[in-house]
């Protein structure tokens, strides 16, 4: 995931509920983006995301990918249960 790249800086972080959201920004690309781990599933994602959105894509990631066509894994089992 992108926060563990060495050029990037976290610029936010949040917890609830199992679920981490972390917002990043690439110094070398000049690039943000969004990682989302559940720690209860074991699962996460990550996506890249304009800077302008950056403060809606973090406060509701599931929204945000949903509404944008990004895979998630949980969009990847309801696709496989219908």
């Amino acid at each position: 995931m992108a926060g563990t790249s060495p050029d990037c800086l976290e610029l936010a972080r949040r917890s609830s509920s199992g679920i981490e959201v972390g917002l990043y920004w690439s110094k070398t690309t000049n690039r943000v983006s969004i990682d989302v781990f559940d720690q209860r599933l074991g699962e996460g994602f990550a996506f890249e995301v304009d800077g302008a959105d950056a403060l809606e894509a973090f406060n509701h990631p599931y929204a945000y990918a949903a509404a944008r066509g990004i895979a998630t894994p949980a969009a990847a089992r309801e696709a496989l249960a219908a």
